[in-house]
């Protein structure tokens, strides 16, 4: 069996290796396939020695490297090759550390870190071509999200306050990133595949985007063109059927022990949309429909009014409880799912997850609230669309009650 030592030395070859591949296929002028595996390995060898010397090796090695970066451009100038990038440079540089992380560890980010950079070079141009398509909006909701996640998060205070010792600022700024971050991830696909996107495919983004959003947006569409009726269904029901994947991921995110118990309820009515929705698409042979354009998903005053919701939710969900009973919750359930399943959701899977709330009770809540939010989808459908589509999208709302509440009475 290898030593650690040779391990740690073929790991960092190996690395410096698949860095030099992609360059070497790219014929850099400064260095390839060998002078790659070369840095890694030496930065490997300078923790190496470092480790029973001085630290100091590894800076020293990292300061020879940069003199022959230095040297190398220098040729490459006298020689009329010079290259205006600084992308192998910093590669060159980057390797070594990697290298050199192999030793100190842990050895999984390394190998991580040297994939990733690999990787990276490698789709150079993609991601060129993808930033140049990005739109003043695009980085906008991008810089926002940071700003979200990666300024505002971190400052907040993690303790709880309030009655009933419920309301954490850093716990309910963190599911304001969740929602913002899938939301944001069905924005970049919509950028992405918004093309003449299936009926289907408007569906599903529409449901990591919004449902209720896009059942409004297709309501207003069928009103002024009535054609366009059997489409809005599909892609309404799509995007009402992918509501239980989001919720899914929102109980994994915040309470992996409450997923066991939550996941069979809600994959049998996942199964049940998911089966309605492939027969409605069939019969209506609905046509390739683009998307609906969403609005920025990273704006920070919707951010800060779902925070303020989730608060009130959770701080609704433990009175209710505590003044009320079980009656109490399923009524806070139906009033909070009306307009939003995630805020119910995320502050039920919470409660459930401090133990401050039954399992079985927590799913049959979360239920409530996704049929609360399916009639009030009905409602904006009946005001805003048209007849065709109130009454074909009032009928599969009927089916979806009808399971639902054998779901929520009956499962065990």
């Amino acid at each position: 069996m290898l030593s650690e030592t040779f391990m740690n030395l073929a790991t960092a070859l190996g690395l410096g290796l698949l860095v030099g591949l992609q360059k070497e296929r790219a014929a850099s002028p400064l260095a390839g396939l060998k002078t790659f595996g070369l840095v890694s390995v030496a930065g490997a060898v300078a923790a190496l020695v470092g480790a029973g010397t001085t630290p100091w090796v590894v800076v020293g090695g990292l300061l020879a490297i940069t003199g022959l970066i230095i040297i190398g451009n220098v040729i490459m100038i006298k020689g009329a090759h010079a290259d205006p990038g600084q992308t192998t440079e910093v590669a060159f540089v980057v390797t070594y550390l990697i290298g050199a992380l192999v030793v100190v560890g842990p050895r999984e980010a390394a190998i991580v870190m040297g994939a990733t950079l690999a990787m990276l070079l490698h789709l150079r141009e993609e991601l060129k071509d993808w930033v140049e398509r990005l739109s003043d909006r695009d980085v906008r909701a991008i810089m926002q999200f940071v700003l979200i996640s990666l300024v505002v998060l971190p400052v907040l205070p993690d303790e709880t306050f309030g009655p009933y010792d419920v309301l954490n600022p850093r716990e309910i700024w963190l599911m304001v990133v969740l929602i913002v971050g899938i939301n944001l991830a069905g924005y970049g696909a919509f950028r992405i595949l918004d093309a003449r996107a299936g009926a289907v495919l408007a569906g599903v983004l529409g449901g990591v985007i919004s449902s209720t959003a896009t059942t409004v947006s297709y309501a207003r569409t069928t009103k002024a063109e009535e054609r366009k009726t059997a489409t809005a269904v599909v892609v309404v029901w799509v995007a009402s059927s992918v509501v239980f994947v989001r919720l899914l991921i929102e109980i994994a995110a915040v309470a992996p022990d409450f997923l066991p118990v939550a996941a069979g309820p809600l994959l049998a009515m996942l199964l049940l949309f998911t089966l309605v929705a492939a027969a409605v698409w069939r019969s209506t042979l609905a046509p390739s429909e683009s998307p609906m354009e969403p609005g920025n998903p990273s704006e920070l005053k919707p951010a800060v009014l779902f925070g303020a919701l989730y608060a009130a939710v959770l701080l609704a969900i433990a009175a209710a409880q505590d003044l009320l009973g079980e009656a109490g919750l399923y009524a806070a359930a139906t009033v909070s799912g009306l307009t939003d399943v995630d805020a119910i959701t995320l502050s039920t899977a919470q409660l459930v997850d401090d133990g401050r709330l039954p399992a079985e009770t927590g799913w049959r809540l979360i239920l409530v609230a996704v049929m609360s939010n399916l009639v009030f989808k009905l409602g904006m459908v009946a005001s805003l669309g048209s007849r065709a589509f109130a009454r074909r999208f009032g009928a599969l709302v009927a089916v979806a009650l009808v399971a639902g509440i054998s779901v929520i009475v009956f499962w065990r």
